[in-house]
């Protein structure tokens, strides 16, 4: 059964290539370093996955009730048909990391249907864990149309086998394999449901297991999530409408290392402007003679995270005596500002850490865009298949 085949890349895919695996060397070089503050970046990383991929599929979701998601807690604003939808993804990402780099796990066709039941358990009318058995159509709400029919359903089982094996073969660059198997899932349009979501997933696994960063840190969710439109322009511009697996995906694969080379940048970013931050917050742990606890709940806020008492309880292992009295003392040192009564009660960054944030962010360099003139070649791909 054919698939969409890796295309013939050129020697400017390969040089942004190779400067993705040099900046994601000096990332893992970091990570190795026993350092306390990859925690917070790492959850905040996994948050942000979560937060782009379902942005995609249009549930709006705050940094905030991310977050909440990665730790376990309420939602701050979402309603329930959304948080049911972040508690889903939620758990087939943390299946994801959890499972991609171990030796003896293989990606096959049980598991990306089991990964599926996770996203969507919660509504069984929408037939979790299982292929759909009728005709499917992506529809443009603002067009007003359908704008992709996926394949015969009939077809379905042997291109999932196909695809499998596909991903088994683990030869050439990982980055690229990831993007394929993205793309055929997403063109297969195997279920009912969250199949784009089932595709970004699956290619956060195939890179998990190429071992080379953290796979949390190895996801483009969070880039993809921030440039929605662009994303679906070169869905649209490599499938054509249907099910056409022999037209050229150069596009679709130059789109994905520029997102790779992007949120890489990004990361370089953070890492280095949360060094900084822990400088500013060991020397303020220091002047005010502060529990060494306390410096984790700091940097959470410093992010933009909102802390909370039991959260706090869970990371720093003391009871809820102590919690309150050391985010008490926080508070009135003005480092941290309080919102809410008691048992709804958060935390978030006071003004000496907001500004340290303000001061980083103001002296960000703009990224580089490692391929200049892609997106509006892949903007005006798309917009020819409209006319």
């Amino acid at each position: 059964m054919t698939l969409f085949s890796s295309p013939q890349l050129g020697l400017d895919d390969t040089t942004v290539i190779d400067e993705i695996h040099a900046i994601r060397r000096s990332l893992a070089s970091v990570l190795r370093t026993p350092k306390r503050w990859t925690g917070g970046l790492r959850r905040t990383s996994q948050a942000r996955a979560i937060q782009g991929s379902n942005s995609i599929e249009g549930y709006t979701v705050s940094d905030q009730d991310a977050a909440a998601a990665v730790d376990d807690e309420p939602p701050l604003t979402a309603d329930e048909q959304t948080w049911a939808e972040i508690i889903g993804y939620r758990r087939v990402l943390t299946y994801v990391l959890a499972m991609a780099t171990d030796a003896h796990f293989r990606i096959d066709e049980s598991m990306i249907r089991s990964m599926h039941f996770m996203l969507l358990e919660h509504d069984l009318a929408k037939s979790p864990g299982r292929y759909r058995s009728g005709a499917i159509y992506v529809h443009d709400d603002e067009q007003g149309r359908a704008v992709y029919e996926g394949p015969d359903a009939g077809l379905i089982p042997d291109l999932m086998d196909a695809l499998v094996k596909d991903v088994h073969d683990d030869s050439g660059e990982a980055m690229v394999r990831a993007a394929m198997a993205h793309l055929n899932l997403v063109m297969i349009h195997p279920f009912r449901d969250g199949n784009g979501r089932m595709a970004r997933a699956l290619q956060t696994m195939v890179m998990a297991q190429d071992r080379v960063l953290e796979p949390t840190f190895s996801s483009i969710e969070e880039w993809l999530g921030n440039n929605t439109a662009d994303y679906y322009a070169v869905l649209a511009a490599t499938g054509a409408g249907s099910w056409h697996p022999e037209r050229d995906a150069r596009m679709w694969v130059q789109f994905n290392l520029r997102a790779h080379h992007m949120q890489a940048q990004t990361l370089e970013r953070r890492f280095a402007e949360a060094e900084r931050l822990w400088a500013t917050i060991d020397q303020t742990v220091r002047e005010h003679d502060l529990p060494e606890r306390a410096a984790d709940a700091l940097f959470d806020a410093s992010l933009g995270l909102r802390v909370t008492r039991p959260a706090y309880v869970s990371r720093a292992g003391v009871e809820e005596r102590t919690a309150s009295r050391d985010l008490s003392r926080l508070v009135e040192l003005g480092l941290l500002d309080a919102h809410g009564q008691t048992r709804g009660r958060f935390y978030t960054a006071g003004t000496p850490l907001r500004e340290q944030r303000r001061l980083d962010r103001g002296r960000r360099e703009p990224l580089i865009d490692p391929c200049p003139g892609l997106v509006t070649e892949i903007r005006r791909a798309a917009d020819a298949l409209k006319s």
